[in-house]
């Protein structure tokens, strides 16, 4: 199946990506596409990450630490006052 895109930025990217690789248009984006899935699906998740390094520096969660934060304290977190 054909894709047809009519992004200048695409386009842009695309012919520099292809460039770079010396590919042509359709392998440069098989390619880019390949990789960007693979770098996607090997992406840690951040709960993951969290608990990498609080295991590593040795931190510890107070229970109250877990509990998310009441949309009160977002609202005075941003608000101008």
């Amino acid at each position: 199946m054909a894709i047809n895109v009519n992004n200048p930025e695409a386009d842009a990217l695309t012919r520099k990506f292809a460039e770079m690789t010396g590919l042509g248009i359709t392998d440069a984006i098989v390619v880019a596409m390949k990789e960007a899935i693979e770098r996607r699906s090997r992406a840690e998740p951040p709960l993951e990450t969290a608990a990498r390094l609080r295991a590593k520096h040795q931190v510890v969660l107070a229970g109250s630490a877990r509990k998310p934060l009441s949309r009160e304290v977002f609202d005075e977190l941003w608000s101008d006052s």
